[in-house]
């Protein structure tokens, strides 16, 4: 597992990679920059990959759990319910790559307001 830090402007997470297709490729990439965007209680950026559908992908995720949108070419982190989800599930728009698990609390991502600058890189 290799650690990376997701930082928005105000705060940041950090996350442990799994040993995933789409994680070796996000880390290929560091470091990135994008801009922020929010879906209900998700925060999405868009990235410079782009990788098919996992066997192991799934729209429905635990808090936590870092997701690459192959539809978008983005990366998604849910903490709460989505305008799509039923009850207080994480449903994310379509099905979504799991590369990562934060090790930090994703709540806090909350605070993340539209537009805002979000950079993905190694930890200091």
């Amino acid at each position: 597992m290799t650690k990376l830090r997701i930082s928005f402007s105000t705060i940041s997470i950090e996350v442990e990679t799994f040993d995933t297709p789409t994680a070796k490729l996000i880390l290929a990439y560091l470091p990135f920059t994008s801009s922020a965007a929010t879906w209900g209680e998700e925060v999405y950026f868009s990235t410079p990959i782009e990788t098919a559908l996992e066997p192991s992908a799934k729209s429905i995720v635990e808090p936590g759990e870092i997701a690459y949108w192959p539809a978008g070419n983005a990366i998604a982190v849910g903490f709460g319910p989505t305008p799509i989800s039923v009850g207080n599930e994480i449903r994310l728009a379509s099905p979504c790559n799991i590369w990562g698990k934060a090790t930090t609390n994703v709540f806090q991502l909350a605070q993340v307001t539209p537009g805002e600058i979000v950079s993905l890189n190694l930890p200091e």
